[in-house]
């Protein structure tokens, strides 16, 4: 299993219809082949900034995800709500 973490930050005004969006796309990846969990982490120092954690069953599925009509509908917008881009990173689950 993988997990990707990835840092988004909001720009200021625009905090909530953000969350709004990540929330959106975590309700489309649930639904998705080799979805496993998400988890979404509201930064304690800045509240612009939203983290999620997602686990895939491997890297190839995370990847036919990124790639699919689904994920594209459910991010539509998302690049003008953020004040810089986002910061992905992928991990090995163990344990």
């Amino acid at each position: 299993m993988i997990g990707v973490l990835t840092h988004h930050w909001a720009k200021k005004g625009s905090v909530a219809e953000a969350r709004a969006k990540l929330d959106g796309n975590g309700l489309a990846q649930s639904k998705a082949p080799g979805f496993v969990s998400r988890q979404t982490l509201l930064a304690l120092d800045d509240p612009t900034q939203i983290t999620s954690i997602v686990v895939w069953d491997d890297n190839d599925i995370y990847d036919a995800w990124k790639a699919s009509p689904e994920r594209a509908r459910a991010m539509v917008g998302a690049g003008d709500l953020w004040s810089k881009p986002p910061e992905s990173q992928r991990f090995e689950v163990v344990g």
